[in-house]
């Protein structure tokens, strides 16, 4: 009688390799700062940080600053920028307030280039956590030469609105904008059309700590 021996190597191997998957990270520094960037990679890994996936319209990255040499450095989310060598397209954070407060964001691209450019308007993130998500602009969103588009956002007040919990998770784990001699680590919030592969993406910051531009490496 023939025995069915059956091998589970190539099974466990994948489970292995998935668990060893590590997260996209990109590092930089010089004389007075050290800057660390995590990738929070999709929508699952977005909600298991924050209890939502935001949709699906936002680019989370965790982000460390070191200080050097005892130096005291002033911290601003306006200092950073994230941009996309996919099309271009580059976007400072959105405040929680602008993701899940009493308002609704409007979003308009516009492409530069000497082509043609077109608005197209669309509210994204508000409402009580689960109120559904309106488009975030862009299905017809710029005409001719989008090479170098950039997002623009305003605030729409909606008083009426019951204020969102997520809006406290989210104001609890954003980057402090605060005076610091120490690492000070905190979540930025980003919202780019489409996919984007992590290599694709920079983080440039320019601030009283100088310019630096980060690439992501898995």
């Amino acid at each position: 009688m023939r025995r069915r021996i059956l091998t589970l190597f190539p099974v466990v191997w994948l489970l292995a390799s998935a668990a060893e998957k590590k997260p996209s990270v990109a590092q930089v520094e010089n004389d007075q700062l050290a800057l660390t960037a995590t990738l929070i990679d999709g929508k699952d890994a977005i909600r298991q940080e924050l209890g939502s996936g935001l949709g699906g319209y936002f680019t989370v990255l965790k982000v460390t600053l070191t200080p050097k040499a005892g130096k005291t450095l002033a911290v601003s989310r306006d200092d950073f920028l994230l941009r996309s060598d996919k099309d271009g397209q580059k976007c400072q954070p959105f405040a929680p307030s602008q993701i899940a407060g009493r308002s609704t964001l409007v979003i308009s691209e516009t492409g530069g280039g000497g082509g043609m450019m077109a608005e197209n308007p669309g509210p994204v993130w508000g409402g009580i956590g689960g109120g559904r998500p309106q488009r975030m602009g862009g299905q017809n969103a710029t005409l001719g030469n989008a090479g170098t588009s950039s997002t623009e956002a305003s605030a729409e007040a909606g008083l009426k609105q019951k204020e969102d919990p997520l809006l406290a998770v989210l104001k609890q784990k954003v980057l402090p904008e605060t005076e610091t001699t120490q690492p000070l680590s905190g979540l930025l919030y980003f919202s780019l059309e489409g996919k984007h592969k992590p290599k694709d993406l920079e983080l440039r910051y320019a601030g009283p700590g100088g310019k630096l531009s980060a690439r992501f490496r898995p």
